[in-house]
């Protein structure tokens, strides 16, 4: 099962390798990372995912939790949070099929960021299984490259995560 956990954490140098450092001595595996500055600028916001079970994910909250520059980790439920993910893709795009990969952008409400003679670069934003499914539909018009940020979830309401 695949777990989201957001991390609040100093924001200074280092921490990231650290938290780093503890996933892989435990043999986890990051699905996906993000991190950013906070609306503090003392604090940044990791938002992880983690695929295991429960007992995998109450060892990882524990582990986290024992860092020294670690202020607070929380599991998302998917249920209460809102996710996204940006994700930018690089498509073969000749004259033939730019029509057909422009009306595939406006049905995901993405955007089209940049065009040259032989390949357009889309970007779209939406939850997980968005964009897998427009990378799916995307591939038969040759995938040259992609670049996704990873998981950033907030909770939803007046609820927050904050340090």
């Amino acid at each position: 099962m695949k777990h989201t956990i957001a991390v609040i954490v100093e924001n200074k140098a280092g921490v990231l390798t650290r938290i780093a450092g503890l996933f892989s001595r435990r043999s986890f595996n990051i699905d996906s990372l993000s991190v950013g500055a906070t609306e503090n600028p003392d604090y940044s916001r990791m938002t992880i995912t983690v695929h295991g079970d429960r007992d995998v994910l109450e060892q990882v909250i524990k582990q986290l939790s024992k860092l020294i520059n670690v202020i607070r980790v929380s599991e998302l439920d998917p249920s209460e949070s809102i996710e996204r993910e940006l994700a930018i893709i690089k498509v073969n795009a000749d004259k033939e099929s730019r029509s057909e990969i422009m009306q595939i952008v406006n049905i995901f409400r993405a955007k089209i960021i940049d065009v040259s003679h032989r390949s357009m670069i889309i970007e779209v934003t939406g939850d997980e299984e968005k964009i897998d499914a427009i990378v799916q539909l995307l591939r038969q018009f040759g995938i040259k490259e992609i670049a996704r940020t990873g998981k950033v979830s907030m909770v939803r309401g007046a609820r927050v995560v904050k340090a």
